[in-house]
């Protein structure tokens, strides 16, 4: 019998790609989405597997527990992916409340109800490197026991939703993992993200379409991979024997500023003569540099990537430069 798999926030960037891998490894997948008023939004980025999914979509909402339960009562999953939640963090300092709802308390919330169905599912939780702030170990890394000082409402929920992950895990004996994951990105990132405003910008400025770029810091660093090659890894986490909390990342970082010389590059422009700094952009409190070690995680899953940070660059222009 095929396992059956929930994924929360199934319409995102990384459920999309989730979907399409569970798919291919036999599983039932079932979805929640939350209700948009454009109808078209909701399912952008999973059309094609619309047919193979489409009596599996529940409306939900991860701040609403009852919605939750509901789900989890008619699926009776094996394995949830909790992907839902406001994820911005720039977006975090202008909606804070509703941040540390649909992160906090959403994961809250489905922990309660796994705890009060007695559901056997298997949880992943999406945590996040921003929970680290700017704390780096002395060789430049962050790693699971690396402290945590979250500088963003964002960063501060996603630590709510990692401990308490970890608390259900130690009380209930729930098998409940975090997988740290630094930043990860495609053509269905949103175009208010970094990486794919800067894909996009590119494109258009080649086309005439715009004559500038306007951004924030660009001398920030990140540890940027793909989110195809991600969502493999938050399968693989759930198949270990235990659960456990790991780093997800390639160990290797590029600031702003070079993702913006590459991307500008791979379309024949110099970024310095069409990038500008707005400090509109800039956050109230900058995280500098973000680099994971996947020592942890390369000692239990068999960790290979596909893409390279100069691949994915080059998908994300070239969707750009042959959809507009």
């Amino acid at each position: 019998m095929a396992k059956k798999a929930l994924i929360t926030g199934i319409n995102g960037q990384d459920g999309s790609y989730l979907s399409e891998f569970l798919l291919e490894e036999g599983y039932e997948v079932y979805g929640t989405l939350k209700r948009n008023s454009i109808a078209e939004n909701q399912s952008a980025r999973i059309q094609h597997i619309y047919p193979e999914i489409k009596n599996n979509l529940y409306h939900a909402d991860v701040t609403d527990m009852s919605s939750l339960l509901s789900v989890v009562n008619k699926v009776q999953p094996d394995e949830i992916y909790n992907l839902a939640a406001q994820s911005h963090v720039r977006v975090s300092f202008d909606q804070p409340i509703y941040t540390m709802d649909s992160v906090g308390r959403g994961v809250l919330n489905l922990l309660e109800v796994i705890r009060l169905t007695d559901s056997k599912a298997r949880i992943y939780q999406a945590s996040s490197s921003e929970m680290f702030g700017n704390c780096i170990d002395p060789d430049g890394f962050q790693r699971e026991d690396t402290p945590m000082h979250p500088v963003s409402p964002y960063a501060c929920s996603k630590l709510l939703a990692y401990s308490l992950i970890r608390c259900y895990r130690d009380s209930y004996g729930i098998f409940a993992s975090n997988g740290i994951l630094f930043n990860h990105e495609s053509p269905r990132r949103g175009v208010n993200f970094v990486t794919n405003k800067v894909a996009l910008g590119a494109a258009r400025i080649k086309k005439g379409l715009q004559t500038e770029l306007a951004l924030g810091n660009l001398d920030s660093t990140r540890d940027w991979g793909h989110a195809k090659d991600y969502v493999k890894i938050m399968w693989q986490i759930l198949q270990l024997d235990e659960p456990g909390d790991y780093v997800c990342a390639t160990g290797t970082s590029h600031s702003v500023r070079d993702l913006c010389e590459y991307a500008f590059r791979r379309v024949g422009l110099d970024y310095r003569d069409y990038v500008v700094q707005d400090p509109k952009f800039f956050r109230p409190t900058e995280l500098r540099d973000l680099k994971g070690s996947t020592k942890k995680l390369e000692s239990a899953i068999d960790l290979n990537f596909e893409y390279t940070f100069e691949k994915m660059i080059d998908e994300m222009v070239d969707h750009w430069m042959e959809s507009l």
